[in-house]
């Protein structure tokens, strides 16, 4: 009976605990990976569209590296990059890739789990 009771307690103590991450995952810090190609318009406007996203929503919170595929294509095969831009959310977990030019700000959030999906 003691035996039941513990369980019971320690499930509990777990609920509470993620309860806690849950509530604390909207004060966490963000690592972002932008990849694009080159300094083209469509890369431009990507990084705009990204930083913009960023200030508004996660001020003081984030970090944001940007990568030039052509400079680096060694990255691409190592985070499996198949199109640009590609936005990898690296932290907090789950890893999120989201692939476009990042002008749709709903779908960015949902990404970024920082709005929930409709």
């Amino acid at each position: 009976m003691v035996r039941n009771k513990k369980k019971s307690t320690d499930l509990a103590n777990k609920a509470e605990n993620f309860e806690q991450a849950l509530g604390a995952s909207s004060h966490n810090h963000y690592v972002l990976r932008l990849y694009v190609t080159g300094i083209t318009p469509k890369s431009r406007i990507a990084i705009q569209n990204i930083k913009k996203i960023c200030e508004e929503n996660l001020r003081g919170r984030y970090d944001l590296e940007v990568v030039d595929i052509y400079q680096q294509p060694d990255l691409i095969r190592e985070e499996q990059i198949l199109a640009a831009p590609t936005l990898i959310k690296k932290l907090p977990l789950p890893l999120r890739k989201i692939i476009g030019d990042m002008s749709n700000t709903d779908r960015i959030l949902v990404g970024l789990d920082l709005k929930v999906k409709e």
